[in-house]
């Protein structure tokens, strides 16, 4: 047998080890490679989507938001005095009450529409339905605490007129309700409701309370301006509106399993602030602070 000599076996086995920690260099290699690779992506991805800042949350604000805040409404002062005298309601009669509510409507159509030109804005009349029974209305089902309903949808106040109301009528009750409906309807067209829906959509459930506060409150309070119109008159005497407010003020609150319409001093308040001021501007609960619509 041939023998390989000592010196060409040393070099063969110096080249194999070059061989062999040639290909593991080259393995780290690829293995740095395919980390780095990984761990770029991930740092190009952080980058592509920082996290929002706690400052640049403070500054987002809802589109249209001024809609609510700063609407033309606010600076037109006191609302129209119509001379709004819907007549008499006597007990039991239905027809009477029909009678009365349409009147008050036809008044709210007056006021409302004289203040939206001294706005400067597009002013239509909503819709009108007396019921008996709750219904359903395009919007739902109904609240099971409402004695009347704003739909939206169709533009209509809906007032359910119980056997008890029949029977013993309080007519600036019934004027005040349909005045807090038609508040909703003011809402709807001034385009202060643009803003309340798309903050709800992005809103939890706190917020969204908040929110519906903010409607309900101002909506009592554009009830409490035009009520001021007919102060000192027969439909609204001293003592009658005293009795309303403090009505609301202890009660107001027991018909919402949720603080959505605003704990009743508050309801109390806002109604006195409007009934006082009498204007629109006063009414603007939107720019409120938190403790003022609670």
């Amino acid at each position: 047998m041939n023998s390989v000599p000592l010196s060409k076996v040393a070099a063969l086995v110096a080249a194999l080890l070059a061989l062999a920690l040639a290909a593991a260099g080259l393995v780290l290699v690829l293995a740095d490679v395919a980390t780095t690779s990984t761990e770029s992506l991930n740092e190009g991805q952080q980058i592509a989507s920082p996290p929002v800042r706690a400052a640049d949350k403070k500054k987002a604000t809802v589109p249209g938001k001024a809609l609510a805040t700063a609407n033309p409404l606010y600076r037109t002062g006191r609302l129209a005095d119509v001379n709004c005298s819907p007549g008499e309601l006597p007990a039991g009669s239905m027809t009477a009450y029909r009678r009365f509510l349409t009147r008050v409507t036809a008044c709210l159509n007056r006021a409302w529409g004289r203040q939206f030109r001294k706005a400067g804005m597009p002013f239509t009349k909503p819709r009108l339905r007396i019921i008996t029974g709750k219904v359903k209305t395009p919007c739902g089902a109904w609240n099971a605490g409402a004695d009347g309903v704003y739909c939206s949808t169709d533009r209509t106040m809906y007032l359910m007129i119980s056997r008890d109301q029949l029977r013993n009528p309080f007519p600036l009750g019934i004027t005040r309700l349909i005045a807090h409906e038609y508040g909703h309807h003011i809402q709807q067209i001034s385009g202060i409701w643009n803003y309340y829906w798309v903050a709800r959509a992005g809103a939890n459930k706190s917020q969204r309370l908040l929110l519906s506060r903010k409607s309900e409150l101002q909506a009592e309070c554009f009830s409490s301006i035009f009520m001021s119109t007919m102060r000192d008159t027969p439909l609204v005497t001293d003592a009658d509106w005293a009795y309303t407010v403090d009505w609301f003020r202890k009660n107001g609150a027991k018909g919402w399993p949720q603080n959505d319409h605003g704990k009743g001093p508050t309801q109390a308040a806002w109604m006195t602030r409007g009934f006082n001021r009498g204007t629109p501007g006063s009414c603007n609960t939107w720019a409120a602070a938190s403790r003022n619509v609670n």
